[in-house]
């Protein structure tokens, strides 16, 4: 898997994530028993590569993360893309592409998960959020002929922090500036597209 890329990494609850990208996929492989074995063989993993996608084609993301089951719930899953364009400067942009509740984007921006954090205690309730979530995301803004990279990161509901869980045990006041609360978080290994030589030329 080192070798593959095909690993992840978590800021240290075991969330469980993964990704599968490909060029027109559809939502169906998850409903099948054999996925991920019914994938075509030109799909990939976390840590692939993907190319030569046509004028048309579409850049599709495969994705499901779990939470952590004896830690907190999901709050969302995020794909970070980057790339250089034509002119050779770099971008990165960020989508929300999965989401635990009812919530809907505002102006672009998903409102907050909510906080159940109780700082006195150090201690949190998994009534909001999700124990698992699932998308196939298609890339909106995607160009066949501009090499661009893929990653996800997952986030968790807001948690009480390492020093919270010391202030309880040891009967500390804290500083005000020692954050109490966080989100722990996973990441993947990027997938990466590269296009063919000649594209877009004349």
């Amino acid at each position: 898997a080192m070798r593959r890329r095909e690993v992840y990494a978590t800021s240290g609850p075991r969330i469980a994530v993964r990704t599968f990208a490909g060029l027109n996929l559809v939502a169906s492989g998850f409903d099948q028993a054999s996925f991920p074995d019914n994938l075509a063989a030109d799909v990939v993993p976390m840590g692939g590569e993907i190319q030569g996608a046509q004028s048309g084609d579409q850049f599709t993301l495969m994705i499901e993360a779990s939470a952590d089951p004896r830690g907190a719930y999901l709050d969302r899953v995020q794909v970070v893309k980057g790339w250089i364009d034509k002119a050779g400067k770099t971008h990165e942009q960020v989508f929300d592409v999965a989401w635990s509740g009812d919530r809907k984007p505002v102006a672009g921006k998903l409102p907050s998960v909510g906080d159940t954090v109780d700082v006195a205690t150090a201690t949190y309730k998994n009534n909001i959020g999700a124990a698992a979530l699932t998308t196939v995301w298609t890339d909106p803004a995607f160009d066949p002929a501009i090499s661009s990279f893929y990653y996800l990161r997952v986030l968790e509901i807001p948690t009480p922090s390492w020093p919270a869980f010391d202030a309880v045990r040891y009967k500390l006041k804290l500083p005000p500036e020692v954050r109490v609360k966080s989100q722990e978080c996973a990441y993947t290994s990027p997938i990466w597209y590269t296009p063919n030589q000649n594209l877009g030329k004349s």
